[in-house]
């Protein structure tokens, strides 16, 4: 950690719970910068660090996650939705640009190229004015292919139950009407429901064409959230009991985000994927969210049934990278632009989980 102004403040990176309030504490922080997400990456190879700079009353960090690319002498070092600060200047991100290549510079993984995907909408300028893009350039980052979702929608939950019901589609909330009088339900979900959940999402792949992940998978992301309780596992049932649809959710401090979701073909009829969504938000709200993110609209089906929730688009400013070593990095960049290629041709779909 940079040691500028940090008397008598607490490092954010001593201990995994002090962490995890920090990214939960910050108005930016997401799901995918907490020590649970670093434990779903581990079981890819994933290994993670923790790297802060900044004035202690405003430090800006990131979970960086490391992996060796095989059979390269080299790995790749990810941030995703990194890094965090609490307030976003020119000098934080100097501070942090310099940070991060003092601690990699030495890691066993050997780094060729540090990525990061700032949680910040595109157009985005820091306090004292500058374009934040045109500040990275400055510090030696370049542009990058984005592996999370470029583009969202956030529904605000700091309103009335009654003004967040409003913005939606007068067809949509006709539509949760429906899967009522039809008497469909939500219900909780727990470790047990985890296989009827993933037949949902295979289900779902089917008929879309989109990618899913392996139950084994499933497992390790449920078990790295529920144990913090900062997951949520809805299903939408009819009368007799059957399972219609599922949602996934995850927790980070005043944020909820929409992870996955699934429907059988007989939950279509009946709407059920409507009512399981609104409620969904309703009890995210009731919860004290501030918010709720459907997590990307990755195409003009999936934009037009997630627009009828209302909440607002969002796009973000994309992805960076900072090369770390002058050989390493071009043939690192190269071996990234081969695997997406590859994921692309094999119809692969936007994933939170997916490696660049």
């Amino acid at each position: 950690m940079s040691h500028s102004d940090t008397s008598g403040a607490i490092d954010p990176t001593a201990t995994a719970d002090g962490w995890d309030r920090f990214v939960a504490d910050a108005a930016s922080g997401s799901y995918l910068q907490t020590t649970a997400w670093a434990r779903v990456k581990a079981a890819n190879g994933w290994s993670a660090r923790r790297v802060v700079a900044g004035p202690a009353h405003r430090p800006i960090g990131a979970q960086v996650l490391i992996r060796r690319l095989a059979p390269l002498p080299w790995g790749l070092a990810y941030a995703p939705r990194g890094p965090v600060v609490a307030e976003w200047s020119s000098g934080a991100l100097a501070d942090f640009t310099a940070e991060l290549r003092a601690e990699l510079r030495g890691d066993p993984m050997r780094p060729a190229v540090v990525r990061i995907e700032p949680p910040l909408e595109a157009g985005a300028r820091t306090v004292d004015g500058h374009p934040i893009e045109a500040v990275l350039r400055s510090l030696g980052w370049w542009r990058a292919s984005p592996v999370q979702p470029p583009t969202t929608r956030i529904i605000d939950l700091r309103r009335p139950e009654s003004d967040v019901w409003a913005d939606m589609r007068g067809k949509w909330r006709q539509y949760v009407g429906h899967a009522r009088r039809a008497g469909v339900t939500v219900v909780p979900g727990a470790d047990d429901d985890l296989a009827r959940f993933h037949q949902l999402l295979r289900e779902t792949a089917r008929r879309t064409g989109m990618r899913t992940r392996s139950e084994a998978s499933l497992r390790v992301l449920w078990g790295a959230i529920a144990v913090r309780e900062d997951g949520r596992l809805l299903f939408a049932v009819d009368p007799a009991g059957q399972t219609l649809a599922g949602l996934l959710l995850v927790r980070c401090g005043d944020r909820f985000v929409e992870l996955y979701g699934g429907m059988s073909a007989d939950g279509g009829p009946m709407r059920a994927n409507y009512l399981l969504k609104w409620e969904a938000i309703r009890q995210a709200r009731d919860e004290g969210g501030a918010s709720y993110d459907l997590w990307g609209v990755v195409n003009p089906g999936i934009a037009h049934f997630k627009a009828g929730f209302g909440g607002r688009l969002v796009e973000y400013a994309g992805a960076f990278e900072l090369p770390l070593a002058r050989f390493g990095a071009p043939l690192v960049q190269f071996a990234i632009a081969m695997r997406a290629r590859i994921r692309r041709r094999g119809g692969a779909s936007p994933d939170p989980g997916a490696n660049p």
